[in-house]
């Protein structure tokens, strides 16, 4: 069984099924003002290394607290997640925190996942570990769409990475997965959607990045 962070929509989510009382094969909402591309196919190859500096791709980060109305969950790293209204928070691995968005029919749209890094994962890589860790993973049709290193988050620097690919299910998804050294931890926050979905909830899954503490 993998950890949370490598896939919640597998092991976390697999709590909130019973949680919920749904069977969830993945692991108020805000209305995107910025529309996403469409899932491209193939395999991109990511570059070996950060960008020095910039936010080529993340120009959107702009680290701020949560919106009025929002929860948060704190780990006893004491990084803290927010999470909107409709979405809601799963059992997961000790130290981690998820929190999914499902439709009608019991299936997820989105999460966003919270843990503490783990050793091989730094930020002088970040943008080739992740992409080639999903694909350890079993995740097929990767794709790294933007990565920037350096930036700038409320309570640290970090690196962030946005891919999309395909689960042994066939299900697509976007990712957006930041890696954030912050004073006293570092921890990785991930959040996905569906690809189909990936337009209607970026703008919440960015804020929640925004309002990211370390």
């Amino acid at each position: 069984m993998m950890d949370s962070r490598r896939t919640p929509r597998r092991a976390a989510i697999a709590a909130c099924a019973c949680a919920l009382a749904l069977i969830v094969t993945g692991c108020g909402s805000a209305t995107s003002t910025n529309g996403a591309g469409a899932a491209r196919s193939g395999t991109q190859a990511p570059a070996t290394s950060l960008p020095a500096g910039g936010s080529r791709g993340f120009a959107w980060l702009r680290p701020e607290p949560a919106p009025a109305g929002w929860s948060s969950v704190r780990v006893p790293s004491g990084a803290t997640l927010a999470y909107p209204s409709g979405w809601h928070v799963v059992e997961g691995d000790r130290g981690s925190a998820t929190a999914v968005l499902l439709e009608a029919g019991g299936h997820d749209l989105g999460y966003l996942n919270l843990t503490p890094r783990q050793a091989p994962e730094t930020l002088s890589d970040w943008i080739a570990f992740r992409p080639h860790h999903n694909r350890e993973e079993g995740e097929r049709r990767v794709v790294a769409e933007a990565a920037a290193g350096s930036l700038r988050f409320r309570t640290g620097r970090g690196a962030c990475v946005q891919d999309s690919y395909t689960t042994s299910t066939g299900r697509r998804y976007v990712e957006i997965a930041c890696l954030v050294e912050g004073a006293h931890a570092s921890s990785v926050i991930v959040g996905a959607a569906l690809a189909g979905s990936w337009s209607s909830q970026r703008a919440t899954i960015e804020r929640a990045i925004d309002a990211f503490t370390a």
